[in-house]
C-alpha cells in the first residue's frame, strides 16, 4: 500500500498509525530519505492493502477507523482532499486493510508462472523483501532469489533442483508467506516471534532453480525447438515427464559441482543427456548451476540448505570437510522434524557437497516427505508441518 507524504510525516510516524515496527518501514523505503520525506512523495506501508469502500447511513471515518483498530489519521492519509465533516451515503472513499491471513495458495501444481505471479503479490505488500535474478535458465526464464532480514547470519535455502520434486518450491513459499506474514503482524510461528529473525538473519531464498524441468514435468514440452524435440527424443517418445529430474537439456543440475565431478561422471548410468542422473560433459556447463554457484559466492553464505525429495532423511558433512557446528545443527532439524540425519552417503557432485568442500561450512540436503517422486499434493501439510522446524531452526541455530 502507498500513502502520499503530507507535511509533517514520518517514516516513524507512519509505523506508530499503522502498527508496523519502524525497521520494515524503512527497508520498505530504501530509496527515499528516511530523514526528511518529501511532501507529496509516495511511501510503501508493508502488510496492508488499500480497499474500496461506499460510505453507508451514520458511517465517519472515525467510526470506520475505530473499526479496524486503526488510528483516524490511517484514513486521513488514504483520503486527502475529501472533507470528513460532509461524506455523503454512496461516496467511494480508500480504506487500508491490514493484512491478516497467507495471500498464496501453495498446495497446488506450483509451476513458474505461480512462483512468478505469488512473488509479485507478495513484493507488493510485503516491499520490505528484496528480489533479483541470479541468472537465467536455457530457455530464458528469470531465476529469482528472494531476501528478507538485515541479520550478520546468512542462509540460504534452494529449491526444485531437480524437476519432478517441484513440491520443495511450493513448501518453501508456503513458509517464505507465512514469515512474512508474521513479521508485519507482530506474530509468532510455534511460538517464535520472529522480529529477532529479521534483525539476526538474513535469509536468501531461490524458490526454483531449475524452472524449465518443473514446467515441463507439470506442463509438458516447451513450444521452443529444439528443446519441443529433444526432451521427447530423450524421454523415449513418451510425453509423461514425472520421472524427469534433469533440466530442459537432459542434465542433472545436483551432479553438476566440482566436488570429485569425475567419480560422479565415471559411474554415472547414463552416457548422454537422460531424464536423471547426467552430469554433463563437464561441471558446471548448465546455467542454472553456474547461477546457484555464482550466487554462493557473492552472498558468502553461514549455511545452506537443499530441499530434495524424498525419503525423510537429511544428509549432512562431505569428505570429513564439514565444521564441528554442522553436528548440532542437523540434530536439531532431525529433532524437530522427525526425518534422519545421514552424515556420509556415497555420492559426490552435489550443490551441498561443493559448499562444504569450498567454504568449510554447514551444507544440508533436505529429502522431504516419502515416497515416489513427484509427491502428491495429498502429502503436502504433513510435509509442511515436518520442514516448518527445520526452516526456524536453519535462522536462530
Amino acid at each position: 500500500m502507498k500513502v502520499i507524504v503530507r507535511l509533517g510525516d514520518s517514516l516513524w510516524y507512519y509505523s506508530q498509525i499503522f502498527g508496523v515496527p519502524l525497521q520494515l518501514m524503512i527497508d520498505s523505503n530504501r530509496k527515499v530519505n528516511a530523514q526528511e520525506l518529501e511532501i507529496g512523495s509516495k511511501i510503501n506501508i508493508p502488510g496492508f492493502i488499500i480497499k474500496n469502500y461506499n460510505i453507508k447511513q451514520g458511517d465517519t471515518l472515525w467510526k470506520l477507523a475505530r473499526k479496524r483498530n486503526l488510528l483516524p489519521d490511517a484514513l486521513f492519509i488514504l483520503n486527502q482532499g475529501i472533507d470528513p465533516e460532509n461524506l455523503q451515503v454512496g461516496q467511494e472513499i480508500y480504506l487500508p486493510s491490514r493484512v491478516t491471513m497467507p495471500i498464496i495458495n501453495a498446495k497446488q501444481n506450483y509451476d513458474y508462472q505461480t512462483l512468478i505471479s505469488d512473488l509479485k503479490q507478495l513484493q507488493e505488500i510485503y516491499p520490505f523483501l528484496r528480489e533479483t535474478s541470479i541468472g537465467n535458465s536455457v530457455l530464458g526464464a528469470k531465476i529469482p532469489e528472494i531476501r528478507i532480514g538485515r541479520g550478520k547470519k546468512k542462509v540460504h535455502l534452494n529449491g526444485s533442483f531437480h524437476a519432478n520434486e517441484w513440491i520443495t518450491t511450493a513448501v518453501i513459499m508456503k513458509f517464505m508467506n507465512e514469515y512474512l506474514l508474521s513479521l508485519t503482524n507482530m506474530g509468532s510461528i510455534r511460538g517464535f516471534y520472529m522480529d529477532p529473525f529479521y534483525y539476526e538473519c538474513t535469509l536468501s531464498i531461490v524458490p526454483m532453480l531449475n524452472p524449465d524441468g518443473v514446467d515441463l514435468v507439470l506442463n509438458g514440452p516447451p513450444n521452443e525447438e529444439p528443446y519441443r524435440s529433444s526432451v521427447v527424443e530423450i524421454n523415449k517418445g513418451s510425453l509423461d515427464f514425472k520421472d524427469w529430474k534433469a533440466n530442459i537439456r537432459g542434465i542433472d543440475l545436483n551432479n553438476q559441482f566440482p566436488a570429485n565431478w569425475e567419480i560422479e561422471k565415471e559411474r554415472k548410468e547414463p552416457k548422454s543427456p537422460a531424464p536423471r542422473d547426467y552430469p554433463g560433459d563437464a561441471p558446471l556447463t548448465e546455467p542454472e548451476a553456474i547461477a546457484i554457484t555464482q550466487l554462493t559466492k557473492k552472498r558468502d553464505f553461514n549455511r545452506v540448505l537443499a530441499f530434495h525429495t524424498q525419503g525423510k532423511e537429511i544428509y549432512w558433512g562431505y569428505e570429513g570437510a564439514e565444521p564441528r557446528e554442522a553436528e548440532p545443527i542437523v540434530r536439531e532439524f532431525a529433532r524437530v522434524s522427525g526425518y534422519r540425519a545421514v552424515r556420509y552417503i556415497d555420492s559426490h557432485a552435489g550443490y551441498k557437497d561443493w559448499f562444504i568442500q569450498e567454504y568449510k561450512r554447514p551444507g544440508y540436503t533436505i529429502e522431504l516427505g516419502e515416497g515416489v517422486n513427484p509427491l502428491p499434493l495429498s502429502q503436502f501439510d504433513e510435509i509442511y508441518q515436518q520442514s516448518l522446524g527445520i526452516f526456524l531452526a536453519s535462522m536462530y541455530m
